[in-house]
């Protein structure tokens, strides 16, 4: 089967009114979220330093770093607004593959946006595609090739990008089989680099190589046809089990982004049941962290192979860091991107909890569960079992709860007044002539 092909022709082929309306709602949800993370994540110092590293090197204005009073080239304004958008590793998971589908695509496609006319319904529908294509070429490889050690955002995000840019530039069926054999050439993350810079670069670079794969493909830049499936294509040289069937089955009948799922913790989303359980015990019990003796947590093998960092230093460290979030849990009452501070990761008192705490393997839990047992030090030991963590598709956000992130990421970058006006325009990008005036409004004072 041409499996690039299929789905390029699917891209080019799709039309807006072709998207329930419920999934174009789950679009915006996801652009919403995406736009507050990387907002938020825009005065990092990961930010200052790239900028200070790439910028001198950079094109003419043509687009804005959210949160910031800089305007750089298309390709270094995805880079960076992707970068952001992961600082806090507080951006959407399609759950079924870890992905995190807004960075590479939302980045890529405001880019372009602000370059060139898009409107805001062709906005959402490459949003759309760029998710399903991301998505679906990751449950095709997906667990092994994320086992093996790639970070699957990074590795199928250029996808994503490429395919929703490709659309917007109004690509045809050979060059979108181009544009996305050549984000297949540059697939690249690696595992190895979590709780470090690198991972907020794997979904930027995802969103600068899929964009240039786009605009390569636009002038008739070629690539093999079959980037994807061919026995040294992207599948079988990046994962050890491939089926094509999760790519091509059921393509425009069912969207990826209705799986979408949206961060109340801003940490990695295997660890979100063990501090929706602490956090729980916490409000039902008191807790302050002096009267506990011990805390155990039972969870998936996969929470102490991502998150087993015993003695975090930095607060990207205890992002994956199961201790340190059980610990800021019931100490502080949540885990958001202040609770992720240096000065909160080297806080005496949270040291001290998250040295009591304890994970165990227990392989009969799914990813979303966990059973978090606290011994106090009068003897007593309360239990709490989490089947479904709160931002899961059974619990999942509200749209208040969503604008409610959106407000308190913004907020600490914006005046509350603009705050206000770009997230009433996010909720509202397909209804406007311009898509990408949403990038203006969303930039800083100089």
């Amino acid at each position: 089967m041409d499996v690039t092909r299929t789905l390029a022709r699917y891209v080019v082929a799709s039309r807006f009114e072709q998207i329930p309306a419920a999934t174009r709602h789950h679009a915006t949800r996801t652009f919403v979220n995406w736009l507050g993370c990387a907002i938020g994540g825009s005065q990092h110092e990961a930010l200052d330093i790239a900028i200070a590293a790439l910028g001198p090197m950079a094109g003419s204005a043509q687009a804005t770093v959210l949160g910031r009073s800089e305007r750089l080239d298309i390709l270094h304004t995805a880079l960076l607004n992707g970068i952001s958008s992961h600082m806090f590793d507080f951006d959407d998971t399609h759950l079924k593959t870890v992905i995190h589908p807004a960075g590479p695509v939302c980045s890529a496609i405001l880019a372009l946006a602000e370059h060139q006319p898009v409107s805001g319904e062709d906005f959402v529908h490459a949003l759309v595609l760029g998710v399903e294509v991301e998505c679906r070429i990751g449950n095709s490889v997906y667990p092994n090739h994320y086992d093996t050690g790639w970070h699957i955002t990074g590795t199928t995000g250029v996808f994503g990008a490429a395919a929703a840019c490709g659309r917007l530039l109004g690509l045809n069926e050979q060059q979108m089989v181009w544009a996305l054999g050549i984000a297949a050439t540059q697939a690249s993350g690696l595992r190895e680099m979590f709780g470090t810079m690198c991972k907020p670069f794997h979904p930027g670079n995802a969103a600068k190589n899929g964009l240039m794969a786009a605009l390569l493909a636009q002038k008739n830049f070629t690539s093999s046809d079959r980037g994807i499936e061919a026995p040294r294509g992207f599948a079988h040289v990046l994962s050890t089990k491939f089926d094509p069937q999760e790519i091509t089955a059921r393509l425009g009948e069912t969207f990826e982004i209705d799986l979408n799922t949206y961060k109340p913790f801003a940490c990695g989303i295997v660890i979100h049941p063990i501090i929706d359980a602490c956090i729980q015990l916490r409000n039902e019990h008191g807790l302050t962290g002096e009267e506990i003796a011990a805390v155990t947590a039972h969870v998936h093998p996969l929470v102490l192979e991502l998150t087993g960092k015993k003695t975090p230093q930095t607060g990207l460290e205890g992002k994956f860091s199961v201790y340190h979030s059980a610990a800021v849990g019931i100490i502080h009452g949540a885990a958001g991107e202040r609770e992720y501070s240096d000065a909160v990761v080297r806080d005496p008192k949270v040291i001290a909890l998250r040295d009591k705490v304890t994970a165990t393997r227990d392989d009969s839990m799914h990813e979303d569960q966990t059973l978090v047992e606290i011994r106090l030090v009068d003897g007593r030991v309360l239990g709490k079992r989490v089947e479904n963590a709160i931002g899961s598709l059974a619990r999942p956000l509200s749209d208040a709860d969503i604008e409610a992130k959106f407000r308190g990421l913004a907020s600490d970058v914006l005046p509350q007044e603009q705050v206000e006006r770009v997230l009433g325009l996010a909720w509202k990008v397909a209804a406007l002539a311009e898509a990408g005036q949403i990038a203006a409004a969303a930039a800083r004072a100089g």
